[in-house]
């Protein structure tokens, strides 16, 4: 598994499915290998996580080059060992499948959202994005993308087939609360944001829309972002001192965080680019009454039972209508609930496992002409038996 930043999973939803998807292939029998950054804030970590071997190697600290430099190491690595299957994860780093291809090793290439659309890429960063975006779906063996939206995506623009693998809600049941007075907190007596500091995440829109609201419960909003210091501070200015709104910066205690969730009177989650994300379905497992931007992705996973905004002005009217009628937002919340239980990790591995038996027997769609905006067409399915090594 080629491509994030490894386990343990402390960062995004790449590095989520990597962890649950990884440790319940190891429990089913299968070796995996998980390719992990160095860290020079933790040092050096464990050979392995959760059954999973992990194999650290440095990457470029640059925005621009972390994520291909640090795949790069790790392809090489790969491609001088024996491994029956890789999933890469990022289409941005496709320019480096054709050596996994000189090496005969079967890959998956999990493609994520659309990354181009992301405003923190100039021009250059853009049209690489597109680039790659075609690039992954000419070298790949088979393509995973976690939402409709994405699948759609590939389907219009290149007419590619691809293998809908989302991820899994964890849903909590009768969560203790204890934890909430570390961080100041009662329970269904706050809004809750989580969510790196990044444009498309729309955090700056939760923040304004809070202020200019009535609301009467504090807003704590979890998250940070390298790189984005400048957008950071966009959003610290448009609390302008409000002292219901409490920056907590990086929570990476999941007992904590999942409390959180769970006993958050509304969470507002406002991405808006990168597919089934994680934190939603996090939310919605927890029961959290969830306003979200309204984009395809979060109505997907959200549908009735959620709120949908597009600018500040929604967001307040959200919020004190929340605040208004606490009941019908817990029954909201609930009703969320009973949807994450679709989205289950033992059935995604099932998916993950699935294909990866599917690319060792070459039962793939295979690489596909990357022109865009083709007529829809179709692509092969199969199914396989056997042990599979996954890098």
């Amino acid at each position: 598994m080629v491509g994030t930043r490894g386990v343990p999973a402390r960062y995004g939803g790449f590095e989520t499915a990597v962890e649950e998807v990884g440790s319940r292939l190891a429990d089913r029998g299968h070796e995996v290998r998980v390719y992990c950054r160095t860290s020079a804030d933790t040092g050096r970590g464990p050979d392995s996580h959760l059954g999973m071997r992990r194999v650290e190697l440095p990457a470029l600290r640059r925005r621009s080059l972390e994520t291909l430099s640090h795949t790069a190491l790790s392809v090489a690595h790969l491609a001088a060992r024996r491994t029956d299957v890789a999933f890469v994860f990022n289409a941005a780093n496709s320019p480096l499948l054709p050596v996994l291809r000189a090496a005969r090793v079967p890959v998956a290439t999990h493609v994520d959202g659309l990354e181009w659309q992301r405003s923190k890429w100039g021009p250059a960063g853009r049209r690489y994005y597109r680039r790659a975006e075609a690039l992954a779906v000419r070298w790949s063996d088979a393509l995973i993308a976690d939402a409709r939206g994405i699948a759609d995506y590939y389907r219009s623009e290149f007419d590619a087939p691809t293998t809908l693998l989302s991820y899994g809600a964890p849903v909590l049941v009768d969560p203790p609360s204890h934890r909430l007075a570390e961080v100041d907190v009662e329970p269904g007596r706050y809004h809750l944001v989580v969510a790196r500091f990044e444009p498309e995440n729309h955090v700056h829109l939760a923040v304004e829309g809070y202020v200019r609201s009535g609301a009467r419960l504090p807003l704590v909003v979890v998250g940070s972002a390298p790189y984005a210091d400048a957008y950071t501070a966009h959003v610290h200015g448009l609390a302008a001192g409000d002292p219901r709104v409490r920056f907590l910066g990086g929570v990476w205690d999941a007992e904590l965080l999942d409390q959180l969730y769970a006993h958050a009177a509304s969470y507002v989650h406002g991405h808006s680019v990168g597919g089934t994300n994680p934190s939603l379905l996090r939310a919605i497992g927890a029961g959290a009454p969830t306003i979200a931007y309204d984009v395809s992705f979060n109505r997907e996973v959200l549908g009735a039972a959620g709120r949908y905004v597009r600018d500040a002005a929604q967001v307040a009217q959200h919020l004190e209508e929340v605040e208004a009628a606490p009941v019908q937002a817990r029954a909201a919340g609930e009703a969320l609930q009973r949807r994450a239980r679709e989205y289950d990790w033992d059935l995604v591995a099932d998916g993950y496992e699935d294909l990866a038996r599917r690319l060792r027997a070459r039962d793939v769609p295979g690489p596909q002409p990357a022109r865009r905006r083709r007529a829809p067409g179709a692509g092969a399915t199969g199914e396989r038996d056997g042990r599979v090594l996954v890098a």
